[in-house]
């Protein structure tokens, strides 16, 4: 009897990392959002939070003498080596990328490279210019790391201006926004099983 073949995607994991510690942050809005529209209507993805409030601000003495790192560097750096492809909430402080979010990226460059070859996306929300500048500093970073961002859609939300497009918990409450939000992780669900097909 021949077996039966799946024309089925897999199911892909987007590890989310936000780089805001803050409860309320609309950058983590924008990634509970992308959560929530992975699960309504993007088969094949699955949005897992990666939590970094834990991590140690980067200091090499101390990692261990075998090369080894601190327990919850450790368990950040193995969520990293599962994720199939990651999508960056990225805040803009000071024209450039918030230190949380550099701290992790850091400890997961060490040693061996968690972060390389492999697909990623960035969102952003904040005043102004909407968090550009910070991704456009996340994505040189990026070089070094070898991560593979795409190229388009672009998401920069300007937070602050009218209609609200968040809530005072932090939530995305703004449809056009979810919606390219969607276009993002579409694009990143593509550019992720062309770049493990090959």
């Amino acid at each position: 009897m021949a077996a039966v073949v799946s024309s089925a995607k897999p199911v892909l994991r987007v590890a989310a990392v936000c780089g805001s510690l803050r409860k309320a942050s609309y950058n983590g809005g924008l990634l509970r959002a992308a959560a929530e529209v992975c699960e309504e209507s993007i088969p094949g993805l699955r949005v897992e939070h990666m939590d970094i409030s834990a991590l140690p601000l980067l200091n090499t003495d101390l990692e261990t003498a075998d090369g080894g790192f601190p327990p919850a560097v450790e368990a950040f750096r193995d969520q990293v080596r599962s994720a199939d492809c990651f999508l960056f909430g990225s805040p803009e402080y000071n024209y450039s990328i918030a230190t949380p979010l550099k701290n992790a990226l850091d400890w997961a460059s060490r040693g061996k490279n968690c972060w390389a070859d492999k697909p990623a996306a960035i969102v952003s929300a904040g005043g102004g210019f909407g968090g550009g500048r910070s991704q456009y500093h996340l994505r040189q970073v990026g070089v070094f790391l070898d991560l593979h961002f795409i190229n388009k859609p672009e998401l920069f939300v300007q937070a602050f201006q009218q209609p609200p497009k968040f809530d005072s918990d932090g939530n995305l409450v703004d449809a056009e926004i979810r919606e390219r939000i969607k276009q993002v992780l579409l694009s990143l669900q593509a550019f992720t099983l062309r770049i493990q097909k090959d």
